[in-house]
């Protein structure tokens, strides 16, 4: 087969995969979530073609060109292929591909198999050490000079509890948090449309202990550098900006009195976005830096860079990077609700299983909505680490039977 003939079948692969599993879509409507399913299917679904990691690599470089191609030309906003930055010394000089990025689903010889997520505890560890400047003996490092170490914490706390993108959630406004009305169990809101990522807009559960921190920190940091910003002057309105109306359904451009719904708002626009109060205008954002401006994405990756430094420094062998934290709702979720879904039905009978799970559905789609993942076989990814999990849960109840009970140091003194 010709190259031009195996890059033509590499691309009608995935086409066909986005018309007979996709729902009838063409590439023009394809998105991330599309490509991260045809992955599982392509390489792990017992019932897909399971092809070898060099061959994955040659179809996902063909699609990226061709994607690539179409962004170019302007017939398509962005490649719904995944990417990621490459590494400074893999990028070619002198006439080679001099571009920033590289897809994300390469397999580089092993399938994403793997998922990189922290337990609970090693999680806390991470976010103590590396955003809230504790030291390995649990105390508070004098040295650390985070001033927003709390700011942070509280971030990365509501990434983990909830599952959400880093996109979604740094975009998020501060009027979108639901009131705190109990102090225990969860509460929701409704990720609007325009920041979640794929129009995967949906109900996010926040455990009310999170909430309450975001709260607080809402009534304290949040407050203090909005107080700075206005005495600095930093909150200038230009004819761009847009107001949020009191009743935050609706919003208008500075110097207009027409009301756009806002649920129609650009993600550029709600970053000009203010609300008004007694003492002045204030950023409708949530999460603010400490000169009182939105919080961007390319920060919050940063500040998850030196949190991985700072453990790097005090030997401890944890790192973790948003989508880390997303992995880790992901699992641990999974596992709780599929052990809770077997509970519930060991003891039913065969009628009532069918019911409940009729009903209820199954813990991989429950997990697959808040996610936002379009497909439940994007979900999938997950099953692999939940496996593990259960496998290294078993392995630590294998009684130690094999081990001599006896003081080494007594029988080689021959008095055992």
């Amino acid at each position: 087969m010709s190259t031009r003939r195996g890059y033509a079948s590499d691309l009608l692969a995935f086409f066909n995969f986005l018309h007979v599993n996709r729902g009838g879509k063409d590439w023009r409507t394809a998105t991330s979530d599309d490509h991260e399913a045809y992955f599982a299917w392509r390489r792990e679904d017992p019932a897909g073609p399971r092809v070898a990691a060099s061959t994955w690599d040659r179809e996902v470089a063909a699609t990226n060109r061709f994607f690539n191609w179409q962004v170019r030309r302007g017939v398509l906003s962005e490649n719904p292929i995944p990417q990621r930055r490459r590494r400074a010394h893999r990028q070619r000089r002198g006439g080679g591909d001099s571009r920033e990025t590289t897809p994300a689903t390469r397999s580089h010889g092993s399938g994403r198999t793997r998922v990189d997520w922290l337990p609970a505890s090693s999680y806390r560890r991470w976010r103590d050490i590396g955003l809230r400047g504790y030291g390995t003996d649990g105390r508070r490092d004098d040295g650390f000079r985070g001033r927003w170490a709390t700011r942070n914490a509280t971030f990365a706390d509501m990434m983990v509890r909830t599952g959400l993108r880093l996109s979604e959630l740094s975009n998020l406004f501060e009027s979108e948090l639901p009131t705190l009305v109990q102090l225990n169990g969860f509460h929701r809101f409704y990720l609007p449309r325009v920041i979640a990522k794929g129009s995967s807009e949906r109900w996010v559960y926040v455990p009310s202990t999170v909430l309450r921190a975001v709260r607080e920190y809402v009534e304290t940091d949040r407050r203090e550098v909005i107080e700075l910003a206005r005495s600095a002057g930093r909150y200038r309105l230009t004819p761009d900006s847009v107001i949020l109306e009191p009743d935050g359904r609706h919003a208008r451009l500075v110097g207009s009195s027409q009301r756009i719904p806002f649920g129609l708002l650009s993600l550029e626009e709600r970053r000009r976005t203010f609300v008004e109060g007694r003492d002045g205008v204030a950023p409708a954002s949530l999460w603010l830096s400490e000169a009182g401006e939105p919080m961007s994405v390319s920060t919050w990756k940063h500040i998850f860079r030196q949190a991985n430094i700072r453990c790097q420094r005090n030997s401890l062998a944890l790192s973790a990077s948003p989508h880390t934290l997303r992995h880790s709702f992901a699992v641990i979720t999974l596992e709780h609700l599929q052990r809770g879904h077997i509970a519930a039905l060991r003891s039913a009978t065969p009628e009532q299983r069918g019911y409940y799970v009729r009903v209820f559905g199954d813990p991989l789609d429950w997990v697959r909505r808040l996610l936002g993942h379009r497909s439940v076989e994007t979900t999938q990814k997950y099953l692999h680490a939940l496996a593990d999990l259960e496998m290294s849960t078993r392995l630590a109840l294998i009684p130690e039977e094999w081990e001599d009970p006896r003081d080494p140091t007594l029988i080689a003194a021959g008095l055992s």
